[in-house]
């Protein structure tokens, strides 16, 4: 079965909007968390397209309670639809194998739940943000848990910020594996650091788990970090708003969780 839905993903730095229509994500948008007005022209473009639909749904997810907020405010505003917000309305459709005090960020079980709902096979999630979060999620569709690192840009500004002679570098992929300045040398690091710890962890899962999963890679850097890396079979920008959809699908629907 599918969805209208208006699916809102706000993060840290960055906010995600997408409309989905018959459970198909026609449209999305991506800018800072703080650019008011590109999110309420964003906003008035998903109404636009869901105007004429009855049984549209507004579903926010966010990691940011302040800017979710505001995000919320302004989609009442300029839809006329309630906001199902994840956590305090709906629960995301994952099993969780986690400790009992545990408490895990909405995009990752959001971004479980969509490779789940895309594979049906045991996979891993990578994303790749203000942190690199590395998830396992097993064969029945079960949340493991996984590894949290800093991501590509949080390391560039803490080893310019916390020394004394490292330049404040942007991130960008390096032309070549040695760097032969301190700018490219950094580069080299990071990039190649998260990669290598993306590959030892995903290694380990699959010693763990008896088989190789298959990866899944989105966030904002994740285009750079793994769009020519063998090891990622698919990067997909938009896979926390699929979580989005696959949780309204499954809420509006009455489907049972996996």
């Amino acid at each position: 079965m599918s969805v209208n839905l208006l699916a809102i993903s706000v993060g840290n730095t960055r906010a995600h909007l997408g409309v989905f229509v018959e459970g198909s994500l026609e449209q999305s948008w991506a800018f800072s968390v703080a650019d008011n007005a590109e999110l309420n022209r964003a906003l008035r473009e998903a109404a636009a397209r869901l105007a004429d639909l009855d049984d549209a749904a507004v579903y926010l997810a966010s990691v940011n309670p302040i800017a979710a907020d505001r995000a919320a405010q302004a989609a009442v505003k300029l839809t006329g639809l309630p906001v199902q917000h994840i956590g305090d309305d709906v629960s995301v459709p994952i099993g969780l194998h986690l400790d009992p005090e545990s408490i895990v960020g909405v995009d990752r079980l959001l971004n479980a739940a969509a490779a789940y709902d895309r594979l049906q096979q045991a996979c891993v999630v990578v994303d790749a943000g203000s942190a690199v979060t590395v998830d396992f999620i097993d064969g029945a569709g079960t949340f493991q848990g996984g590894a949290i690192l800093p991501g590509a840009q949080l390391m560039l500004r803490a080893m310019h910020e916390y020394t004394e002679q490292l330049p404040d570098v942007a991130l960008t992929r390096p032309d070549e594996a040695i760097g032969h300045n301190t700018a490219q040398a950094m580069l080299d690091g990071v990039y190649h650091g998260i990669r290598g710890a993306v590959r030892e962890l995903v290694e380990k899962y699959a010693e763990t788990y008896g088989a190789y999963p298959n990866i899944v890679a989105t966030g904002g850097d994740a285009e750079l970090l793994f769009s020519d890396y063998e090891l990622i079979e698919s990067v997909v920008p938009e896979l926390t708003l699929m979580g989005l959809a696959v949780t309204a699908r499954y809420e509006i629907h009455g489907e049972p969780a996996p």
